[in-house]
């Protein structure tokens, strides 16, 4: 029994020995995806201006990275700190930790190079080397066009520098430790021609990062069956949210919307300073729908005859729920 024993506390100690080799492996070797790329970003008008237009209506970068007054309806962002951020994610919305969203005015960046910014956005992995957790969409951005993201670096370079600092993020054990194996090399893509419509809407569909909103997942894991059919659920003002069904299902998604139908509705909040107030037990939601409302129609319609071709899934979702109180939102 002593021998029996002793070999017992051997193998403790040699699953320990492992355990601590594999987490001091982790949380030191990775993320590995290369080092910043030495680039310079030359800022011309052309490039900032699209970098604008991708910033503030496609990627909605400063949608996550500013200050939003949840007061009002779909919460508009605080003009006056484009890019401060301040935007907390913690267990009050089912979060697994305590992260507040960074500034990412110069403020913040101007000691990062164009690389560094490159690999963040792209990658998910920091100036420092340590990991992004996702609720930044590297994974999409990571399949954008090289040009594309020099488009939104040159445009952040020209933001009003905001002299906001916020703390680093803390993660929950074991998110703590696996947020260093999620950063990923990039794979970059081409922008497609506008005229070659549904890759073109694609495309945009990707930039915008549409699929990560508008799909179940389970540890960062897509549902097999239920991409892009919504019932992702958020917290917000204490209540639940659930994504829409943007399939072309036509009982539960936008099968019978037409072009225009979709174009009108993406175009219906154009106007920040007309959002009314909302109480708590109001529908309220996170769809950037002030940010998508300047995208422009040849956008929009690529976008709806590339969602036209996905697979339908019939999944009623109910969007809004109060708390304790039965559902007082349908699907559509």
């Amino acid at each position: 029994m002593k021998k029996i024993a002793k070999y017992v506390v051997y193998i403790v100690i040699g699953v320990i020995v492992i355990i601590a080799g594999a987490v001091s492996y982790i949380t030191l070797a990775l993320p590995d995806v290369g080092k910043p790329e030495n680039i310079k970003i030359a800022a011309t008008p052309q490039q900032i201006e699209r970098g604008k237009y991708l910033t503030l209506h496609v990627s909605a970068c400063l949608d996550c990275h500013s200050p939003h007054d949840w007061s009002k309806f779909g919460g508009p962002v605080d003009t006056t700190q484009l890019g401060a951020g301040g935007q907390k994610f913690d267990a009050g919305v089912g979060f697994p930790g305590d992260v507040i969203v960074p500034n990412i005015t110069p403020h913040h960046l101007s000691n990062w190079t164009d690389g560094e910014i490159f690999r963040a956005i792209t990658t998910g992995v920091k100036k420092d080397g340590s990991a992004i957790f996702p609720l930044m969409p590297w994974q999409y951005y990571a399949k954008m066009d090289r040009a594309d993201i020099y488009a939104i670096i040159a445009y952040l370079r020209t933001l009003k520098p905001v002299n906001t600092d916020h703390p680093k993020a803390r993660l929950d054990f074991p998110l703590n430790i696996l947020v260093h194996t999620m950063p990923e090399k990039a794979t970059l893509g081409n922008k497609p021609q506008l005229s070659d419509t549904i890759k073109y809407g694609e495309y945009m569909v990707q930039s915008a990062a549409c699929k990560d909103c508008h799909s179940q997942d389970e540890k960062g894991k897509l549902l097999p069956g239920l991409v892009f059919a919504g019932g992702k659920q958020y917290t917000v003002n204490g209540n639940t949210l659930r994504s829409a069904n943007i399939t072309p299902d036509k009982e539960t998604g936008i099968g019978t919307w037409t072009k225009a139908q979709f174009i009108a509705r993406l175009k219906l909040f154009n106007d920040e300073s007309k959002a009314t107030s909302v109480n708590k037990t109001d529908f309220q939601t996170i769809m950037p729908w002030w940010d998508y409302s300047g995208m422009s129609d040849d956008d929009l319609g690529a976008i709806y005859a590339y969602l036209k071709t996905v697979e339908p899934v019939k999944n009623q979702v109910v969007k809004f729920q109060v708390n304790s109180l039965a559902p007082i939102a349908s699907s559509k």
